[in-house]
């Protein structure tokens, strides 16, 4: 699927917001539902994709979590190349739990916002916002 560019301005300040929660000082959980938040609206820009990933790899390393580390290794090698090509799996949260190509469901306002950029959501991934 092709991917719009540039990532539009809501989308963006969704995405910013998101991210900068996942660097926030606070509660892991709370880091890492942001960054997977992030990785959903992310997925079809490579740049903004990979940062995701790095912030990810961040948070596995401060976790001292060796699975996660690894997966984000694998993932910031296959982000960008994946994003360029319209390659990945849609609504995937981009943890190593949630496997490398598996599509999910996509929460609804998420889904909105990536709609408004121009991007294809299939309607069966789409899932209540949490």
């Amino acid at each position: 699927m092709p991917r719009p560019s540039p990532m539009p301005p809501a989308l963006l300040e969704a995405f910013t917001a998101e991210m900068t929660a996942a660097r926030t000082p606070g509660p892991a959980a709370q880091r890492w539902r942001a960054a997977e938040r992030a990785h959903i609206l992310s997925q079809p820009w490579p740049w903004p994709h990979t940062r995701t990933h790095g912030v990810m790899l961040r948070l596995a390393l401060r976790d001292r979590d060796v699975r996660e580390i690894v997966g984000q290794l694998v993932r910031l090698a296959v982000a960008a190349p994946g994003s360029a090509a319209g390659k990945y799996p849609d609504g995937n949260t981009g943890r190593t739990r949630a496997g490398l190509t598996t599509p999910m469901a996509i929460p609804d306002d998420l889904a909105a916002l990536l709609r408004g950029a121009g991007v294809a959501v299939p309607h069966q991934l789409e899932a209540p916002a949490k």
